[in-house]
């Protein structure tokens, strides 16, 4: 019986779903980045909406035993913190003393359509299913009633983007750097991609610098390049401090993946090398500037009902950001969060001025403490991927 059939979408029996319709084009959103500029999102229709799931299923059954181990963003199973935490091991356990942070230039908005269905053949052997997907890619986007061509991109909020955009690295960047690291260098060299986001770290610095020159060229044969700002070369792992002392260069250059800055530390029981991380404070400053909007709006609500929302709030920021090594910054969010709410209950009162005295038991309540969540990088990653 066809998977298809299985998950209730026949895909067989005349044509697929949706083969035969009309893709309507995605409204274009907007979201604000962590560094204040707008992110443009498109929104599918609803009946795009299911025939995108559908085929995003059937093809994770076909592409997952494809893909390489270092991809982790929009796989099922995989997290944003299995990326950090191979991302945090290879480096301690690698001998890696150079680490590249590369950023790809809007690559959702710049994804090309006709490579994109070239790779996707080299799997997908039905027409139909490939004519499908070159009609949700150039549905175009609506935005205030006016409707425009997309020749490029894929767009974000989108269903099957995310599987399309693993799709066209997995060809463009994955097994062309798997084979780099195992034919061309010489020293170890570790690669951790969260969709477009990824680091790559070496232990020489003239195959990072070599690495670097052909990787723009690579990219640049897909309609791709790298963003000049965003993506920095910096001496990074156990000998870096060493290294640089001696040079007189001051402490290693920090980066930042994932919305933690990554910095060469030492463990206090026994002075060896850790990779220490912390919040990212462009992403801290704009998680607050949202929260200070919406506690704004919510000024006349019954204070429970804030309460309970500040909760939910908090508790998901702990639950991603709650690392080891992480509780100083935790503590300031929520010390930031406190006083934000302190000065709208104090804008919502009569009176004009509430003392922490009288505000403290409401704000313990609904602000709980920080702790840990997370087990040492090392610890998890040993169990997911025991030897």
């Amino acid at each position: 019986m066809p998977l298809a059939w299985r998950i209730g979408w026949p895909i067989c029996t005349g044509g697929c779903i949706g083969a035969r319709s009309r893709a309507q084009p995605s409204r274009r959103a907007y979201i604000r980045k962590a560094d204040g500029r707008p992110r443009p999102l498109g929104v599918a229709a609803l009946e795009d909406k299911i025939v995108q799931h559908a085929v995003v299923t059937i093809l994770n059954h076909i592409y997952e035993g494809d893909f390489q181990g270092f991809s982790y963003g929009f796989r099922p199973g995989r997290s944003p913190h299995d990326a950090l935490d191979a991302l945090s091991v290879g480096i301690t356990r690698k001998r890696v003393n150079w680490v590249l942070d590369a950023d790809i230039r809007g690559f959702f908005d710049n994804l090309s359509h006709e490579w994109t269905v070239k790779f996707l053949e080299h799997r997908v052997a039905d027409p139909r299913m490939l004519r499908l997907i070159q009609k949700w890619l150039a549905a175009g986007v609506s935005e205030d009633g006016e409707w425009s061509e997309t020749t490029v991109g894929t767009p974000q909020g989108a269903v099957v983007s995310p599987l399309l955009a693993n799709v066209y690295l997995h060809y463009a960047f994955d097994l062309w750097v798997d084979a780099w690291r195992k034919t061309v260098a010489h020293g170890d060299v570790i690669v951790v991609r969260y969709a477009d986001d990824l680091v790559v770290g070496f232990q020489h610095r003239a195959e990072a610098e070599r690495f670097l020159t052909e990787f723009r060229d690579r990219l640049a044969k897909f309609g791709l390049e790298l963003h000049a700002e965003k993506t920095r070369l910096i001496q990074f792992g156990r000998f870096a401090a060493l290294n640089r002392k001696e040079r007189g260069q001051g402490k290693p250059e920090t980066f930042t993946f994932l919305g933690f800055t990554h910095f060469c530390g030492t463990r206090r029981s026994d002075g060896s090398f850790i990779v220490w991380r912390k919040t990212a404070k462009k992403r801290m400053v704009a998680k607050l500037q949202a929260l200070k909007a919406e506690l704004r709006r919510r000024m006349h609500e019954p204070l429970a009902r804030v309460g309970e929302w500040v909760q939910t709030v908090l508790t998901g920021y702990y639950q991603y950001h709650a690392i080891p090594g992480n509780l100083a910054q935790l503590s300031l969010f929520r010390h930031r969060l406190r006083r934000l709410w302190r000065t709208v209950l104090r804008r919502r009162s009569q009176r004009g001025w509430v003392n922490w005295h009288r505000l403290g038991p409401l704000l313990d309540r609904w602000t709980p403490s920080p702790r840990v969540l997370h087990p040492y990088p090392e610890q998890r990653f040993a169990a997911r991927h025991p030897r």
